[in-house]
């Protein structure tokens, strides 16, 4: 290879010429991730089995076969589950555990021919904004060694920021692909919820989670994104369409094309650096030839306190299948009963945020006060999802930033979980609403730290959310890389 970073196209077509094996990029990729250690963006490498991958890739190489992915390395947040590696969900409930069988998502990218590097870590069980919930350390950003990566998918976008990986998996529950995007200057894009299917996925809140790739362009996005989506019929919320060839049908000319501004969206305590990137972002996109319109989504102020009421309340029924019974953590104190092993098992087992969730779940959905919280956080909901279907009367995709402010530093918020919630305040309403959502890298701060840009489509319509980024990403020549540290 002659890039640290480079693409997927290049990397298909030194594969397809024999300028390069799957073998040596999978060994390369490794020694990168070795190398690299200090960040702590993966929590599990199996050498053994990545070579076995890229062995196999090879010889389908070798018979001429063609796969979108075929010898590409990757690797997955590991809140995937996968064969040949640990599935931790970065807790320590499920430290030691082997999952017998591939996510579908993993299966889907393994028959495109991808070679697995290993799992990438992230916060407990996806509950977090800044990586630092996991129970196997924070992870760090590549932009700086005292800043957060973002979360929860923080592995995922310090890995690729830092050319460990092309391409990764990440999950987004209320922004937790976009937010680490933003924080580590890659591309991350949550497609349309149902698209992916969750089977195999640890499940954090079922109705909000969907996984999606992050990569360092709009084109490998895409590319991971062909390769991911498509009915599954293991999955009851999976969408039953056929998969477009979002890579083919690029295109970053946007006339006729409206997009829309938000103006709830200018909100107290927002980065100056990001209010800047947000209008040159509009420039940007009217310099593609889209027309800019302000839209409103009124109830946007209601969304993040509605998403800490449903996500918690999803959280708190999924996680009480972590008894010490069946699998992962087992904590059995002397002369103890069943009550006594639940209640052991599961202090030990899960950190303080994810405890934090269960109980705040557990309460919105008590006698007495199911409709007082859960009932009216589903109503606000459903006017999000209103709010966003009035405003694409008027456009075809919503701009705005990804994060309030850029990465802050580590242990900086551990004690106001509250203001760490605000860092997902942007993103939540597209999880809400099930929208198609991407960050794209627009621009460095001050402080030498990346910050990105949000684009939301119509539900169904990545190809626009796709297209949109790819203006941005033409005409931002966003090609700066973290100073080494690690």
């Amino acid at each position: 290879m002659t890039s640290l970073f480079p693409d997927i196209a290049t990397l298909r077509s030194q594969l397809d010429s024999r300028a390069v094996s799957a073998t040596e990029l999978a060994q390369e990729h490794l020694k990168r991730v070795k190398a690299a250690s200090s960040l702590n963006a993966f929590v599990d490498v199996n050498e053994a089995e990545t070579l076995a991958q890229a062995k196999a890739a090879d010889a389908r190489l070798a018979a001429g076969e063609t796969a979108p992915l075929l010898g590409i390395p990757l690797a997955h947040k590991d809140i995937f589950v996968t064969t040949g590696f640990k599935s931790t969900a970065g807790s320590r409930m499920l430290a030691n555990y082997q999952s017998p069988f591939n996510a579908e998502v993993v299966q889907r990218l393994a028959l495109a021919g991808a070679v697995s590097l290993g799992k990438l870590n992230c916060d407990e069980f996806a509950m977090g904004s800044s990586n630092e919930n996991s129970a196997f350390g924070p992870c760090h950003n590549p932009w700086h060694a005292h800043a957060v990566p973002g979360g929860s998918s923080g592995g995922s976008a310090a890995a690729v920021a830092a050319g460990l990986v092309p391409v990764a998996t990440g999950t987004d529950t209320g922004g937790s692909i976009r937010q680490p995007s933003a924080f580590c200057g890659v591309t991350g894009i949550k497609p349309t919820y149902g698209s992916c299917s969750r089977y195999g996925m640890i499940a954090y809140a079922s109705s909000l989670d969907q996984a999606g790739p992050m990569a360092r362009s709009v084109e490998d996005c895409a590319i991971m994104l062909g390769a991911m989506a498509g009915f599954d019929p293991k999955d009851a919320t999976s969408l039953k369409m056929d998969v477009p060839d979002w890579e083919a049908a690029l295109n970053a000319d946007l006339r006729g094309k409206k997009v829309g501004i938000p103006r709830e969206y200018r909100m107290e305590g927002t980065d100056q650096a990001i209010l800047d990137s947000w209008e040159q972002g509009k420039a940007w996109l009217k310099d593609a030839g889209a027309e800019i319109v302000d839209v409103s989504l009124p109830h946007t102020k209601y969304a993040l306190p509605a998403y800490y009421i449903v996500a918690p309340a999803e959280a708190s029924s999924n996680l009480a299948r972590y008894d010490g019974v069946r699998y992962g953590l087992r904590d059995l104190p002397d002369g103890s009963g069943l009550q006594d092993m639940y209640a052991a098992t599961r202090a030990a087992g899960f950190g303080d945020e994810v405890k934090r969730r269960i109980l705040i779940g557990t309460y919105v959905l008590s006698a007495g006060f199911y409709d007082a919280y859960y009932t009216q956080a589903q109503k606000v909901r459903a006017l999000v999802a209103r709010d966003f279907e009035r405003a694409f009367q008027e456009c075809d995709v919503i701009l705005a930033p990804t994060t309030p402010t850029a990465s802050f530093p580590l242990g900086s918020m551990n004690e106001d979980p509250l203001t760490m919630y605000l860092n997902d305040v942007f993103a939540v309403p597209a999880s809400l609403a099930g929208l198609p959502a991407m960050s794209v890298p627009a621009t460095i701060n001050a402080d030498g730290l990346p910050l990105g840009l949000q684009l939301v489509g119509k539900p169904f319509d990545e190809q626009g959310v796709l297209n949109a980024g790819l203006a941005i990403q033409q005409r931002a020549g966003f090609t700066a890389q973290p100073v080494k540290w690690w």
